[in-house]
């Protein structure tokens, strides 16, 4: 029963974000409307993002070490425009710093 149910919720899900996708993929929309929805997922990782870099445990913690690396996958970001070498950037440069004890 439960397998049914977990299967169920799965292919109520799929078709529900699929749907825009189906009826909406033919349509033409206007150059706003494009420029906004291509702003769309810089806009969610940043909010994604940011309040884990600016924050621990729910409360204002400036960590350089974190804030230089977020700037430096945002520098990456920028130059590249390639998700991989942005997240792998800031990794290694926020390891690098922690290796070093800063």
């Amino acid at each position: 029963m439960n397998a049914l149910l977990i299967v169920g919720m799965g292919l109520i899900t799929f078709f529900l974000r699929s749907s825009f996708i189906l009826f909406l993929s033919k349509r033409d929309f206007p150059p706003s409307i494009r420029l906004a929805l291509g702003l769309v997922p810089a806009a969610v990782l940043s909010a994604l993002i940011w309040p884990d870099v600016l924050s621990k445990g729910g409360h204002l913690a400036l960590e350089w070490d974190r804030i230089l690396a977020a700037l430096v996958a945002v520098a990456i970001a920028w130059r590249t425009k390639n998700v991989l070498y942005t997240v792998f950037g800031g990794m290694l440069v926020l390891w690098g710093l922690r290796g070093l004890g800063l």
